[in-house]
Parts: C-alpha cells; structure tokens; sequence
C-alpha cells in the first residue's frame, strides 16, 4: 500500500509523519466474511483499523449467547480492543467479518508509544472511545426500554445501511442470537411485518422495501 492510499483510507490521519509510521510499523491483513477476528479470551496483540469492508462486533455471555453491539466501518479501530491493549487483559469481544475485509494491525508496544509520540493517534484514540461509548449506551437503551418489535426494526435497518443493500442474507436463528432472544419470537415478529408487506421472507434472505426507515419512523 502506498501513501496516498493509505490517506484515502484513513482520512482522519493527516500528519504524514505518523501516516508513514503506520505504514513502517503496521501488517495488512485480508479476511472473507466469516471469519473471526476476535473471540472472548483471547488476548489483543493489535489495534486493528479497517480499511475497508466491515467487522461486526459482540458481547457474549458466560452461555455462548450474543449480544450485538456495533460495526467497525473503513477508517474505525475497536474501543474494546484498545482498552484490552491498554490494560493487558483478554478480550470480553466477539469480531466477525460481515463481507471482505482488509485492515491494517498495529502492534500493542507501537500504539502505546504513539500515545505519547503523535497527538493525532491520541485523538483518534479518544474519539474512538467517545463514538463506541455512545453505541453501547444505544444498545443498552435499547435492550432495557424498546420492545422487541422496535429493536427488530432497528436491526433490519441498522443491517441495510450497513451492507448498503436491501437483500439481507441471514437467518432467523442469527437475528435472535444478536438481538438476545429466541428464534420463535424473530420468526413472529418477522411475519408480522412480511403481512404488512414491509419485507418479503425468503429462504436465509430477508427483501426490504426501499422506505423502510421511513415506515418505521412513523
């Protein structure tokens, strides 16, 4: 990767000391949609940031059950993993890979000394925990106040906006994982809205109408 295509990438970094630094010291690696990135216990031996694809992220109980929490989009790093850098513990995270996916790793020792060395990398790193913070709050609002049907909406929604596209390939059982529910509930509820002729269910895909936000929101 050159230069100029690491700045199209990460257009948060400008200070092309610190850009060339990235260059020096990180890997580029590629992963298929997926793959796991990250599982709980695993100790964070890098800082991922994403340059391009997505990488989902979630919680995971004591039981296997999933919680989900956000996206890592082009240009983001995971709040979770840094605090795991910071304080050398596990990970508490589940990483999985929605569609191909490159990003570039920085070592643990290299982040913490860019800490110190670049203002820039310390912003990033603060404006990383703010913007996670703020989803986590989200998802935890929305677990302890909004009805299973709101949260269903907004996960069909989050997940179109996402993969920018509104042919969702997934099932039920997936659905009901990530939202912490059972599949007989996801299954209810998505019918529900196919009879409204919001979607259209068909084998692992879910077709959206294009003005679904618009229909949700009313």
């Amino acid at each position: 990767m050159t230069l100029e295509e690491l700045r199209k990438a990460l257009p948060f970094f400008t200070d092309p000391v610190l850009l060339e630094s990235i260059l020096t010291h990180g890997k580029i690696h590629h992963l298929e949609p997926g793959d796991v990135l990250m599982e709980p216990g695993q100790y964070v031996k890098m800082v991922p940031i994403v340059l391009e694809g997505y990488i989902k992220i979630l919680r995971m109980d004591e039981d296997g059950k999933e919680l989900f929490l956000y996206y890592l989009d082009p240009g983001e790093t995971c709040a979770l993993s840094l605090t795991c850098c910071s304080a050398s513990k596990p990970s508490e995270i589940k990483a999985v890979v929605e569609e191909k996916t490159a990003f570039i790793g920085i070592p643990i020792q290299v982040h913490e000394a860019w800490m110190d060395e670049f203002k820039q990398w310390k912003e990033f790193v603060s404006s990383t925990y703010q913007n996670r913070f703020n989803e986590m709050l989200a998802a935890l609002d929305a677990v302890a106040f909004k009805r299973m049907d709101q949260r269903l909406m907004q996960y069909i929604l989050t997940r179109m906006k996402q993969a920018k596209t509104n042919e969702l390939y997934t099932t039920h059982q997936e659905i009901a994982s990530e939202l912490g529910t059972s599949r007989e509930v996801i299954s209810r509820l998505l019918k529900q809205l196919e009879k409204k002729k919001w979607i259209e269910l068909g084998r692992n895909v879910i077709y959206v109408r294009d003005d679904f936000e618009e229909l949700i929101s009313r």
